[in-house]
């Protein structure tokens, strides 16, 4: 700790930041922030398409929510999400996740697992409550059996799991046609790993065992900002180029694969003074872990504000327990499995 704060190092696997670079067996990496920015309002850098399914499917859910849309789809599906949490409240959102955490621990003895009790479960239920969903719960359990698959590649026996909680999901949502529930959906997935790793991070680094409160001067959100710079939940997001274009003095063929790296970008020297530093309420070029531009998060700030109420509770109740952190294996994610605290 330094003046109360932490010092985070960067994550294992971080890249200086510097020109994009090109090795054939991964593609294109951006690290610096600028070219991090431009590339994500840049139209010549698209999401890779994905392939849809039989309605009600994990692979129709992807194709149909507007992260993975393309751009003829994506501003209609975009704007199904834009409008459901317009009609949310942040604040309403973090005293619900605030009741909740303390519910949790208020039956949870001396001990509680952050990850498994909280991170994921609280979140996904005051959202699905808020959303309309008919036992948020429920929804918020099978969120999580899909956004475990969402990643194309992975287990038959996940897409299978996947599929039946897609299936539920449908069920659990408020009427309406089905590509406006698949979007209600698809914000409930996109919150279920990022709001946990989120909140893991933030635990971790700032509730150390036995350290001293940060000042009650740094409000919860300024706190936050700077675990999702130095700590980001979602590491890297992929592009692919739809035609020749240049970046960062590089020109990148057309069908180029991109994976731009927000871990690099949030500590770019160039963008941020004394880029290591944990610094509340900083002023800079801006973070970018919530990405930028027409498909920038559409719920930034309600993200953070389910991740405050959780916090909120944890550091005034609670302190971490000193074993070592790991982390679940992913390409572009960063959660941890498992974090105990010390219920107060």
């Amino acid at each position: 700790m330094t003046d109360n704060w932490p010092l985070i190092a960067s994550a294992p696997g971080t890249p200086a930041c510097g020109p994009p670079s090109f090795e054939p067996e991964r593609g294109w990496w951006v690290t610096r922030h600028a070219d991090v920015r431009a590339a994500l309002t840049d139209p010549a850098f698209q999401v890779p398409a994905v392939d849809t399914g039989p309605p009600g499917t994990l692979a129709w859910l992807r194709a149909t929510v507007s992260r993975f849309s393309p751009p003829r789809r994506h501003a209609e599906r975009r704007a199904v999400a834009v409008s459901a949490l317009a009609g949310l409240d942040p604040d309403d959102l973090r005293q619900d996740a605030a009741r909740l955490t303390v519910a949790v621990l208020d039956r949870a003895g001396d001990r509680v697992d952050v990850m498994r009790e909280l991170a994921r479960p609280v979140p996904l239920r005051a959202l699905a409550d808020r959303l309309g969903f008919a036992d948020p719960a429920a929804a918020g359990t099978a969120v999580a059996v899909v956004a475990a698959a969402y990643n194309p590649g992975v287990d038959p026996a996940l897409t299978a799991r996947a599929d039946r909680a897609v299936t539920a999901l449908l069920a659990l949502a408020p009427q309406g046609p089905p590509e406006v529930r698949a979007n209600l959906i698809g914000l409930l997935v996109q919150a279920c790993d990022a709001t946990a790793g989120l909140i893991g991070a933030a635990t971790h680094h700032l509730l150390p065992p036995a350290a001293p409160r940060p000042p009650a001067t740094a409000r919860t959100a300024d706190l936050l900002a700077e675990v999702l710079r130095l700590d980001p939940p979602v590491r890297a997001t992929r592009r692919v180029t739809v035609h020749e274009v240049r970046l960062g003095g590089q020109d990148l063929p057309a069908g180029s694969l991109v994976l731009l790296r927000f871990d690099a970008a949030n500590r770019d020297p160039q963008a941020f003074t004394e880029p290591a530093a944990f610094q509340p309420g900083r002023p800079g070029a801006g973070l970018l872990t919530f990405g930028t531009g027409e498909r920038g998060c559409p719920g930034d700030r309600h993200a953070l504000a389910l991740a405050s109420g959780v916090l909120d509770v944890l550091r005034e109740r609670c302190r971490r327990d000193p074993t070592p952190v790991c982390h679940e294996p992913h390409p572009t994610l960063r959660v941890p499995t498992s974090l105990e605290v010390n219920v107060r």
